[in-house]
């Protein structure tokens, strides 16, 4: 029997690549602090905080108590969250950070002594990661790129004592994530003080930016892809968006021109 270890498994992604790895034999360990509607006699859930050290040690006792090794970490949990960067509440500049970026450091941490040997650890980042922030997306896209940092951080230590890091970096997926960016922004819109028409139009982006989403089983399969390659490449890409590509191929002063006479549009 292999062994997955799989956050945010309540989730949209974290939830098929659960069904995914079930699907192909294997028993999952899901952590999440929203209860599993998932059902599976290979399926165990834990409910899990993973912003408390002492609920993931919790965790830890249990998948340690039933097993001594597992074959893959895959790290699906995280928020998504925007708003004015000067208007932004610390609590939500700084959970944000904990959630995307803290978490993940704490499960892998946490967990890495059970990882087999030429075990993988499977990051989940966003196409927004290597990208120019967009305003008003930059306190997601700031946890992202610092996440890949880690990443390769880790790869490079964890490469000395044979396990694998791996990112898998996609673009909109029709997840809830999508509907909390929707409510998320006319939140914003309504709340901030300083850029009230530049946030209606800047939902326009959005919306068109979210419209090529692809289903959450495609991150599931890709996943199980990588779980089955003995020498996986580091990153792997899926539903990049191509206007945001070719926005980010222009200098940065052409960009900045470009988003300022969108945003201050008056069409």
């Amino acid at each position: 029997m292999k062994y997955v270890l799989i956050t945010g498994s309540s989730g949209g992604m974290g939830l098929e690549t659960c069904k995914k790895f079930l699907d192909n034999g294997y028993f999952v360990f899901g952590l999440d602090i929203k209860e599993s509607e998932l059902k599976h006699d290979n399926y165990q859930y834990i409910k899990t905080d993973l912003r408390d050290e002492l609920s993931l040690k919790k965790a830890f006792e249990i998948v340690n108590h039933d097993i001594k090794d597992i074959d893959l970490i895959i790290n699906m949990a995280g928020i998504y969250d925007l708003g004015s960067l000067v208007e932004m509440k610390e609590e939500d500049f700084l959970r944000i950070f904990d959630i995307n970026v803290f978490s993940i450091y704490r499960v892998n941490k946490t967990f890495l002594p059970l990882l087999k040997d030429n075990g993988k650890i499977i990051i989940t980042s966003s196409e927004l990661a290597p990208l120019d922030p967009l305003p008003f997306t930059g306190i997601y896209g700031i946890t992202k790129t610092t996440i890949e940092k880690y990443a390769y951080s880790l790869r490079m230590e964890l490469q000395l004592i044979n396990k694998q890091v791996v990112i898998i970096r996609p673009g909109a997926v029709d997840t809830t994530l999508l509907d909390v960016s929707t409510n998320r922004i006319d939140r914003f819109e309504k709340e901030t003080e300083l850029y009230k028409y530049n946030a209606s139009k800047f939902k326009e982006i959005t919306n068109k930016v979210e419209s090529r989403k692809i289903p959450p089983t495609k991150i599931a399969n890709l996943a199980y892809k990588i779980s089955k390659k003995k020498k996986p490449k580091y990153i792997y890409k899926i539903n990049r968006n191509p206007l945001l590509l070719l926005l980010n191929a222009l200098p940065q002063r052409i960009q900045n021109w470009i988003i300022k006479k969108i945003l201050l549009s008056k069409e």
